[in-house]
């Protein structure tokens, strides 16, 4: 089985990551948008619009779904996680080489866990055109291919490289490979989260859904180009697509999504720019800590915005049980899972460097309605697999043959202090409650939570601290204390919250803000636990 680092390695190889996609047979010539005429150049060829996505789309919704074939020669389909690994595109093979753009393509080839093909077409002057399959693009290494394969094989998705930090290295910028997965980088980023096109069913009962992006249109960029646009059609059991992606690369690099969806059936719950990533142990969750990393994880938070403009944080968790935690929400204005704490010795991982994991931050496009940013979290007991998600659920569920349309934007960020204009939770603390006069453990029904905010106006009051006072509240149980003092160390303050849960089993979900008077000069901290027994 591949781990997670093992994927982290293969995209950084020019190998592929997660589970493959599928491909759509290429027609002799893009079908219009409904009801509208075909568009021609001057030489009378079809030429491409969105449209044409869209129309495949709500088609290939009115059929059965059927995965596609062909499937894989032996000698592919048996490499092993080091041989597929040793099969690099070759760099001067990259496409955009010529366009004087600052972009390259390459393409993932098909192989080892990514055994079904995806279609990659380039468009050039508005004239699509199906990259063939061609064996020279890739140094297979000690890999020997037995005959010939068809020019429509196929490839396992793409990759596009920029040069994000220096004028003269092409650094990766995003990949797309694996069922609807993608991961885009901003300036001075690692591979960390990632985002997927849609989610089905995820943290439920029934198994979860995983449609995938079947094939991709990728347009010629020109010189010195500020962005790249990016097409895609996805296929799943239960809806299909179109993606239209505006790919902005920089400090802060952006990814503009605009999809349109068909569901071929009902679907209970559906997962809109949903967000993968994975805390194994942090600061707040030390179960499993183990060996000299202090903290191990690729995001350490949920914040979202509402339509209020109220700002709520919530630090991750590795639970004994997968919770799903919702926010519902008239018209969400924002939500991610963020890295927020950037030092390098609160980690100490030289290899996989999770102090430069970026975050991930969804701006909703347009009004989104009534609906809840859900939260996932599934127990694990390794690093190497993805085990928190997040996504918008809408409060009506989709049924088949409705469209349905949202837009929104993903900011991959470093350093995201700037999203929030009041003071930040930077840490949170569990501790077990002390026993009766300071010695030895207090009840297990009892746990105090250590929350420290700093940023906003907060280094303004630290001249007059007792004005700060704390609002808190609980679900269940009771909060036997709740207090604030100044915390020079992060110019801000800590709130200490001592909460008790009565009954065995019983969960409690907090909530505390810092005030002055009635002005808020903090984001909202949550937090759950749950008594034991």
């Amino acid at each position: 089985m591949m781990t997670r680092r093992d994927a982290v390695a293969l995209i950084g190889a020019g190998a592929g990551v997660l589970a493959p996609g599928f491909a759509l047979a290429q027609q002799s010539g893009p079908p219009s948008s409904a009801g509208q005429p075909r568009r021609e150049g001057a030489d009378g060829r079809v030429l491409f619009e969105h449209g044409v996505v869209i129309e495949r789309a709500r088609q290939l919704a009115t059929q059965p779904y059927a995965r596609p074939g062909p499937d894989l020669p032996q000698e592919l389909d048996q490499l092993s996680f080091d041989q597929y690994r040793a099969i690099r595109f070759k760099r001067d093979k990259a496409f955009f080489g010529q366009t004087k753009s600052g972009y390259r393509l390459e393409l993932f080839p098909r192989g080892f866990l990514f055994k079904t093909p995806v279609v990659v077409n380039l468009i050039r002057d508005g004239v699509p055109s199906p990259i063939p399959y061609d064996p020279s693009l890739f140094d297979f290494g000690e890999t020997k291919l037995k005959g010939r394969l068809p020019v429509d094989f196929g490839f396992a998705g793409v990759r596009l490289l920029y040069p994000l930090n220096r004028p003269t290295v092409m650094d990766e910028l995003a990949v797309f490979i694996g069922a609807s997965y993608f991961r885009v980088l901003g300036a001075g980023q690692q591979y960390g989260i990632s985002g997927r096109g849609i989610a089905i069913g995820t943290g439920d009962e029934k198994p979860e859904e995983f449609p995938d992006f079947r094939e991709f249109w990728i347009e010629e960029p020109g010189a010195n180009a500020a962005e790249l646009v990016i097409h895609a059609l996805l296929d799943g059991p239960s809806l299909t697509g179109a993606y239209r992606m505006v790919l902005t690369p920089g400090e802060e690099t952006t990814l503009a999504v605009g999809t349109t969806l068909f569901p071929r059936v009902d679907i209970p719950k559906l997962g809109v720019a949903p967000l993968t990533s994975m805390f194994f142990y942090g600061e707040n969750d030390r179960a499993q800590y183990r060996g000299f990393r202090p903290e191990v994880h690729d995001s350490d938070g949920l914040l979202v915005k509402t339509s209020t403009g109220e700002w709520t944080w919530r630090p991750l968790m590795n639970p004994a049980q997968l919770t799903k935690t919702p926010y519902p929400e008239q018209n969400v204005r924002g939500f991610g899972l963020l890295q927020r704490d950037r030092l390098f010795e609160h980690y100490q991982d030289l290899e996989v460097r999770y102090d430069l994991r970026p975050s991930y931050w969804v701006e909703p496009q347009g009004d989104w309605g009534p609906g809840r940013v859900e939260l996932v979290e599934i127990p694990t007991e390794t690093e190497t697999f993805d085990n928190i998600a997040a996504y918008w659920v809408p409060e009506a569920a989709p049924k088949a043959g409705e469209t349905l349309r949202r837009n929104y934007v993903v900011r991959s960020l470093k350093l995201a202090e700037k999203l929030t204009p009041k003071a930040r939770a930077i840490h949170t603390f569990v501790t077990e409650a002390q026993a009766s006069g300071g010695a030895g453990k207090g009840p297990e029904n009892i746990r105090r939570f250590i929350v420290d905010f700093a940023g906003g106006d907060l280094a303004y009051w630290l001249d007059d601290p007792k004005r700060v006072v704390t609002e808190t509240t609980a679900t269940t149980g009771k909060i036997n204390a709740a207090y604030v003092v100044p915390n020079l160390e992060t110019k801000g303050f800590r709130l200490f919250l001592d909460h008790e849960i009565g009954q065995p089993g019983e969960e409690a979900h907090l909530r505390g803000v810092l005030k002055v008077g009635d002005a808020i000069l903090t984001e909202t901290w949550t937090f759950q636990w749950k008594r034991p027994g």
